[in-house]
């Protein structure tokens, strides 16, 4: 399933939980054999290590606590994840959580961040798990569907739609027509695609699915 199994990575686990733990880290280890797995229990730790090291992806739960022998809580959570998306706006991040509805506040910082940035319900099965990891690491962002009700594309994204559907034009001249870096351009995909619920399926081309999305809800002719 995974396009870089051989890639080392380093990958940072946040949770104090161990049947969790022991589930995600064995799960990540046969799939990513080469990657170098480091495990925090709690916000400080996390937050010392985030400091000391160059992580490609961090999966976190949302419920943590401060520091050691602390109750965890949503908040602690969604307050690592502002300070990590404030600090690393590459970082591709995987949160697990039973209830993501806290997601909400972070809306703002989601979209704006340049990395992966997918959500996992504890519930899910490990292969699903290991999906939404793969599609991390390759930039994709999929959110609870709660977070996207309403949400109206920037008016960058529907200039990027134009160019790219109407005017037929590849990200280098979009990026050079909108005077916006490359990596700009792929950032404004993963989150269009976000937005208009548009993910990585087995041989189905992304562009073309965003495509027929984007016109099916009016945003493009």
């Amino acid at each position: 399933m995974s396009n870089q199994p051989n890639k080392s990575l380093k990958i940072l686990i946040i949770d104090d939980h161990e049947a969790v733990i022991g589930g995600t880290m064995d799960a990540i280890a046969s799939e990513y054999p080469n990657a170098s797995l480091q495990l925090a229990k709690n916000a400080q730790e996390a937050t010392e290590k985030l400091n000391s090291f160059t992580y490609e992806l961090v999966i976190t739960d949302l419920s943590i606590p401060e520091t050691a022998g602390e109750r965890p809580k949503p908040e602690i959570g969604i307050n690592l994840l502002r300070s990590m998306m404030d600090n690393y706006p590459t970082l591709n991040i995987v949160v697990q959580s039973a209830d993501a509805r806290a997601l909400i506040r972070l809306r703002p910082n989601i979209y704006e961040h340049e990395g992966g940035f997918t959500v996992v319900d504890k519930g899910e099965s490990l292969q699903q798990m290991l999906a939404k990891v793969d599609w991390s690491l390759n930039g994709v962002n999929c959110t609870p569907k709660e977070m996207r009700t309403g949400v109206e594309l920037k008016e960058e994204w529907l200039t990027l739609l134009e160019l790219a559907f109407n005017e037929s034009l590849k990200d280098k001249e979009i990026a050079k027509k909108m005077s916006i870096a490359e990596r700009t351009v792929r950032h404004y995909w993963t989150k269009i695609q976000d937005v208009l619920e548009v993910y990585p399926e087995d041989n189905k081309n992304m562009r073309i699915k965003t495509k027929n999305r984007a016109r099916e809800v009016g945003l493009i002719d």
